[in-house]
């Protein structure tokens, strides 16, 4: 009981301190995320292997059914006038390109415009976001950027990792790039200038936090924080949703079907509570149970 009560007093304080109205809010795009998402079943012959929503009309979320692999991981398609950005290429045997490719051909057929190309990047290099990349290798009309640093630094002008931001264009959008080390070497945080969406991998997401570095991991929350002290945030998303509307409840691993699950949308009242729940461990790495979140230490990933 004390846990939780705490843990509302670090939300509303966080809400009070990190989501109040800042200069510029209401420049942003606006947009619309459902109130649920489809996860994989109850049955399964009835769920398609991806759901596409439209947040808005240059700004797309695909979800991974359940049904087709257990992580049920979300992809982001974000489209600026001269090229489109994919997030993540899924996880498991999927067809990734096909729903990709399809949503650009609608979108330029929107435009009365020819297609536009394609930009690929990924959260992190971990198999359930990068499965599908073969799909998109070698493939006319897409730069495909792979999930490691080198490929990130030459691609972007990441010197100094992790310390150095990056931008990317798409042609009259500009998405920040900001890299998080301490869930996986190569993750990355994605900040759209339009939307003031902030997108975060699986570095902050409504679930488990896996940490395999976690001087890495507080350092990158530590960024994160200073960052969006500076540029106003609309939603943190990332890649899955773990967690259930209880609060400190989340789902076993390899659950395939969430009929209650949490919102895949933080904030950064949530990205506060975890700054400070990670200061108070003073470096030393423990399980946390957030009201949204659990952090959860790992062993250090063997060198690649």
């Amino acid at each position: 009981m004390v846990s939780y009560v705490n843990g509302m007093i670090l939300a509303i304080l966080g809400f009070l301190l990190g989501q109040s109205p800042q200069p510029g809010d209401a420049n942003f795009e606006p947009g619309r995320l459902p109130l649920s998402w489809r996860t994989g079943g109850p049955n399964c012959v009835e769920i398609p292997d991806w759901q596409v929503h439209e947040y808005n009309a240059d700004f797309f979320i695909l979800r991974e059914s359940g049904c087709t692999h257990y992580e049920k991981p979300f992809l982001y398609l974000v489209f600026g006038a001269d090229r489109a950005l994919l997030v993540d290429t899924g996880a498991g045997q999927v067809d990734t390109r096909s729903p990709v490719m399809q949503l650009i051909g609608k979108w330029a057929k929107r435009r009365n415009r020819p297609s536009v190309p394609l930009l690929v990047v990924h959260s992190h290099g971990h198999g359930d976001h990068v499965a599908g990349d073969s799909q998109f290798r070698n493939v006319q009309g897409v730069h495909f950027v792979e999930a490691t640093i080198q490929a990130l630094a030459e691609a972007f002008q990441l010197g100094d990792w992790p310390n150095r931001n990056g931008v990317i264009e798409l042609g009259g959008r500009t998405l920040d790039l900001i890299p998080i080390p301490g869930h996986q070497e190569a993750s990355i945080a994605l900040y759209d200038r339009r939307t003031g969406i902030l997108l975060t991998g699986d570095t902050v997401y409504p679930g488990r936090l896996y940490v395999r570095d976690w001087r890495a991991f507080t350092a990158s929350i530590e960024r994160l924080v200073a960052f969006t002290g500076q540029h106003p945030v609309t939603h943190v998303l990332g890649c899955h949703i773990e967690q259930s509307r209880t609060p400190f409840v989340d789902y076993p691993v390899g659950t395939v079907y969430h009929p209650d699950e949490h919102a895949l949308e933080l904030g950064r009242a949530e990205l506060l509570e975890l700054f400070e729940s990670l200061q108070r461990q003073g470096g030393m790495p423990a399980r946390i149970a957030l009201r949204d979140m659990t952090v959860v230490p790992r062993a250090p990933e063997a060198a690649r």
